[in-house]
């Protein structure tokens, strides 16, 4: 380890990974480091053995829920939308030769309803636009004309704006001219285009247009619905991209105690001490975790995993599905997510769904806050509750070249996750991201 690096890693977390696979690409001498025995950080996949283990649980897992090691339960778990930045990744660096992908069957919202609340599936064709009890027959006419006028709509020529300007034009405004109802709003903002509060509707109308664009552009792939789920869960994610970084030369390190992050001088980073040693660098990626005092708390994630024995009722029998709950449908400020997965995806044995509920923290009472989305679970067999600080960098990245990654949010899709992939590489290298440059094959490197 006593060598000089171009970059040191610090946590073998997807965000990490993949930017330590993208930095080796690019010829950079990458050493990643992790203090645990095993990858992937905060999104860990665990059998059931291991899941009763990290939560605490004394006894072992019940021959009910069948054997330990037919599970690979993510410990945060998140669908790669099938157009999006992730998935150009995967794409870009040819890392999905190590991994297999099957499309999620649904995507649905929740709308309240007098006595209780209902999910809806999100309309996936025009066709189903027009046989969905979402909207109402006018409504129907305006979501598509809205949905015309978004996937015609091109910045660079003017003549498909139809009255809104780019750089002024607010999402309000934008949905204000058709007239849409509240719940048709809730629906486009946080199912379609989704944002994870009330914050959407004061941004410019062309983030908006954009995120509603590729929801259907991913969509377009598979039909279903958008998203994409490894087969045997996101586990192998993070050590995909481990795989490429050492392809291309990167070094790693697991069960590695981090004893200190050594400065300069002048305050910037020079090395990295662990086991009495320290290997040199001027640059350094990691999680918040190893940066304690670099680090503000933003807030607290609640996450409840749950193994059923049937699938969600109202979701068509989905073996896989996407459920968002819409803050305002449920009085409050912050969404709640559901997915679920299941032996469809080789995660579980057969008959039996892992679901995930999570939610931004508001109150006092944390695991109450999930109940709008436990309630729409039926019988469940075995659940997990846990609550995490957020997480976000609050050091002078650009004169300590220490770059830090955000915590995972609630979301049940890897938006933002990509989004932080995309911000620490610019901050890193000082240019956006470029997918679209050839690169070598992996199987030219090895």
């Amino acid at each position: 380890m006593d060598d000089e690096y171009d970059c040191i890693v610090l946590g073998t977390g997807l965000t990490e990974c993949i930017l330590s696979g993208l930095l080796s690409v690019e010829g950079q001498k990458v050493l990643h480091m992790d203090r645990n025995d095993y990858y992937g950080g905060e999104c860990a996949s665990l059998n059931l053995e291991q899941l009763y283990s990290h939560f605490g649980e004394k006894e072992k897992p019940p021959e009910s829920l069948g054997k330990p090691r037919s599970y690979n339960v993510d410990l945060v778990p998140k669908f790669l939308m099938a157009d999006g930045t992730l998935v150009k990744i995967l794409l870009f660096t040819d890392v999905t030769r190590y991994l297999e992908f099957k499309s999620v069957e649904g995507s649905y919202v929740y709308r309240k309803e007098k006595k209780d609340g209902k999910i809806y599936k999100v309309p996936a064709s025009t066709s189903e636009v027009v046989s969905s009890s979402l909207m109402g027959m006018f409504e129907k006419k305006r979501f598509k004309d809205f949905l015309t006028f978004v996937l015609e709509f091109d910045e660079k020529d003017p003549k498909t704006w139809k009255g809104i300007e780019p750089k002024k034009t607010t999402t309000a405004e934008l949905l204000s001219k058709y007239k849409f109802d509240d719940s048709t709003k809730d629906f486009l903002g946080h199912a379609l285009a989704l944002y994870h509060d009330e914050s959407w509707s004061g941004t410019f109308a062309t983030e908006t247009i954009a995120r509603v664009k590729l929801y259907g552009e991913s969509l377009a792939h598979y039909g279903k619905s958008p998203y994409l789920y490894p087969l045997y869960g996101l586990g192998d994610l993070p050590q995909a991209f481990a795989r490429l970084s050492a392809i291309y030369g990167g070094t790693y390190m697991l069960n590695k105690p981090i004893e200190e992050i050594v400065y300069d001088s002048n305050g910037q980073v020079c090395g990295v001490k662990s086991e009495g040693k320290i290997a040199k660098t001027k640059n350094v990626i990691g999680d918040p975790s190893y940066f304690p005092s670099k680090v503000k708390k933003v807030g607290q994630i609640v996450r409840c995993i749950c193994i059923l024995s049937h699938p969600i009722q109202g979701s068509n029998d989905a073996a896989s599905c996407q459920i968002i709950i819409p803050q305002n449908q449920v009085g409050r400020k912050h969404d709640i997510y559901i997915s679920c997965v299941s032996f469809a995806h080789n995660v579980a044995p057969k008959g039996k769904y892992i679901v995930l509920v999570s939610t931004q923290v508001e109150g006092k009472d944390p695991k109450s806050e999930l109940q709008a989305g436990i309630n729409l679970l039926g019988n469940i067999d075995k659940s997990f509750y846990s609550i995490h600080d957020l997480y976000e960098p609050a050091n002078d990245a650009a004169k300590e070249r220490v770059f830090i990654s955000k915590s995972y949010d609630a979301s049940s899709h890897f938006a933002s996750i990509a989004q932080d992939v995309v911000r620490i590489y610019k901050q890193y290298t000082g240019r956006d991201l470029d997918l679209t440059k050839p690169k070598k094959k992996v199987e030219e490197q090895e």
